[in-house]
């Protein structure tokens, strides 16, 4: 029982930042969407990449359940899943990363949590694993790529949150307020007046 109601919240915690990080793009032009927003090189449309092949890789290679499109090899990674080529559009990253959703859900599922499965690209002595883990590994980087993503969009723009039901109008007076209160904390905090 137990075990049911755990893969369930895990799934739909999964299944809401899927949401979220999709929302983030919502409205941006192409440009925005894709180009670097740290010097890293950090952008919208790549988190949304990075995250679907996370998802490809942890509930697909792991469980021997390999996604049915093309993944590079995990050795021979690049950085390539982290943008978008000038070749690839919007909408080809997103039904990527929805038909990824599609299999690892059905991944999720059809195994229990304790099914086994082998990531071999973690280091001795954690290659050996289970579904619970890997659940709580994707969630964890999913809320981490998604929680950049909400940055990056409020760098943009100013819209935050997680989903637009949820959002509320812009009062950039009160914004400016409440951030001008915390440089002046930061301040005293920082060159204490002796």
């Amino acid at each position: 029982m137990i075990d049911e109601f755990a893969k369930e919240h895990l799934h739909r915690r999964l299944r809401r930042d899927r949401g979220a990080l999709l929302w983030k793009l919502d409205g941006l032009s192409e440009y925005d969407a894709r180009r670097p927003l740290t010097a890293t090189g950090t952008n919208l449309l790549g988190l949304v990449k990075h995250v679907a092949t996370v998802e490809a890789r942890y509930f697909g290679e792991v469980f021997d359940r390999p996604v049915p499109e093309p993944l590079p090899r995990w050795q021979d990674s690049d950085g390539s899943d982290l943008w978008a080529t000038e070749d690839e559009t919007r909408d080809q990253i997103i039904e990527f990363y929805r038909r990824t959703w599609e299999h690892s859900d059905a991944t999720i599922h059809q195994l229990p949590l304790d099914a086994p499965g082998h990531v071999p690209w973690w280091s001795d002595p954690c290659p050996n694993t289970n579904l619970f883990a890997v659940m709580i590994h994707v969630l964890g980087e999913s809320i981490r790529h998604t929680g950049q993503a909400d940055i990056l969009r409020e760098n943009l723009d100013g819209r935050t949150g997680l989903r637009a039901e949820h959002e509320k109008q812009i009062d950039e007076q009160a914004r400016a307020t409440h951030s001008a209160r915390i440089e002046r904390a930061a301040r005293s905090a920082a060159y204490p007046m002796v």
